[in-house]
C-alpha cells in the first residue's frame, strides 16, 4: 500500500487565469509531527483554536469543509483533498463555500511537515490565490495567527486570545 495518496483537482492555475504569489509560512512547534498532523484535522482540535472544525473522511478527492463552531453549521471555505501523505504533507484544494465549485477560484493550500526529533518544522503555502481578491488578502492575515494559536494549542494547552487580532472578514 504506497503511503502517499493523491488525487487530480482542477485548480485556478489550471485554468490560465492569473495567481498571486505564494503565501509561505513557516513556524517550529515543539511536538511531534503526529501531534501537529492531528492538529490540522483533528474537529475537536481545530474548534478549539481555529473557530472552525476541519470535516473530510480525508481521502484524496473527497470534500473538505471548515465549518464555524459557534453551532450555526456554516460553512465558510471548503474543497477537495488533493494529496495526503501522513503525517508528512497534505494538499487541499480551498476556496469560500459559494465559489468552490468554480476552479478558477479554487486555491492550493500545501502543509509539509517536517520531524525535528520530538518537535516539528510547519510549513503552509497557500498558492494560486486570485490577485487582491478577499481570500488574498484574508489569507495573509489569517494564517500567521491561526498558526499562532495551534502552537500555542499544542504546546501549553490554552489558545491565544483573539480580542486584538485583525479581522479578516
Amino acid at each position: 500500500m504506497p503511503t502517499s495518496k493523491t488525487a487530480d483537482i482542477e485548480t485556478r492555475a489550471s485554468t490560465g487565469e492569473p495567481c498571486a504569489p505564494d503565501f509561505v509560512y513557516t513556524i517550529f512547534i515543539k511536538a511531534s509531527a503526529e501531534a501537529v498532523w492531528n492538529g490540522l484535522i483533528d474537529r475537536d482540535l481545530t474548534k478549539a483554536y481555529w473557530g472552525h472544525y476541519n470535516q473530510s473522511d480525508w481521502q484524496p478527492g473527497s470534500r473538505w469543509d471548515h465549518v464555524r463552531s459557534d453551532g450555526s453549521g456554516k460553512i465558510d471555505t471548503r474543497g477537495r483533498i488533493i494529496e495526503m501523505d501522513p503525517p508528512h504533507k497534505m494538499v487541499w484544494s480551498w476556496a469560500f463555500d459559494a465559489d468552490a465549485d468554480q476552479p478558477e477560484k479554487l486555491s492550493h493550500v500545501t502543509y509539509e511537515l517536517t520531524s525535528l526529533g520530538p518537535d516539528t518544522k510547519l510549513t503552509v503555502t497557500h498558492s494560486e490565490l486570485e490577485p487582491g481578491s478577499r481570500m488574498d488578502i484574508g489569507v495573509r492575515e489569517g494564517w500567521p495567527a491561526v498558526l499562532s494559536n495551534l502552537k500555542s494549542i499544542l504546546e501549553t494547552g490554552e489558545v491565544l486570545s483573539e480580542d486584538q487580532w485583525p479581522s479578516t472578514g
